[in-house]
């Protein structure tokens, strides 16, 4: 399993701590160090369409009305910060967030 957000976000922590505790092996990419492939970008993309993009983020609310116009995956290479997390994979499976429904899908 791979979770994929930022070291800093309270909610990556929070989904890696329950995943492990729930005796899952989790391996941690931190997309600011380790940014995302372009494939992974159109992966993602395609998987959650423009909910990929958090737009209730300081990083959003801090972008030009141009640079917001600007495609999904142009958005996070610039920006990784803006990408909503965890996403979590595991074979095939992607999830986004840590809502109640995403946790009861993984724990």
């Amino acid at each position: 399993m791979i979770v994929y957000g930022i070291s800093t976000c309270d909610t990556v922590r929070k989904a890696r701590k329950a995943l492990e505790a729930a005796g899952r092996e989790v391996e941690f990419r931190d997309v600011r160090a380790e940014p995302l492939s372009s494939a992974e970008t159109a992966e993602f993309e395609a998987a959650f369409g423009d909910k990929i993009v958090n737009r209730a983020s300081t990083t959003w609310r801090s972008l030009s009305e141009a640079e917001r116009a600007a495609p999904v995956a142009d958005l996070l290479r610039a920006h990784p910060a803006l990408m909503k997390r965890p996403v979590i994979r595991e074979g095939g499976k992607l999830t986004l967030g840590w809502a109640k429904p995403v946790q009861a899908e993984w724990l």
